[in-house]
């Protein structure tokens, strides 16, 4: 939870810092800028989410490729002896 808190003060600190350097580096109006920055903080936000979503599929696919390696092992151990 407290995770989540620290993500969403980042995202808010971080959107208002781009919003700012925005409007004074760039001749836009403040309407202008919010759209686009709104738009990155959402992707900001759930990109991790997302990343971990696919990490945890390539690491329980890779679990389950070394418990089936070792019943493999373990069925030709008994058919030998």
């Amino acid at each position: 939870m407290m995770d989540t808190i620290q993500r969403i003060i980042g995202l808010a600190i971080g959107v208002i810092v781009a919003l700012i350097l925005l409007v004074l580096m760039y001749e836009i109006t403040w309407d202008q800028a919010i759209g686009p920055l709104v738009v990155g903080a959402v992707a900001a936000f759930f990109w991790p989410i997302v990343i971990a979503f696919f990490l945890a599929r390539r690491v329980k696919q890779r679990r389950e490729g070394q418990i089936e390696d070792e019943v493999q092992r373990q069925m030709n151990q008994q058919n030998r002896g």
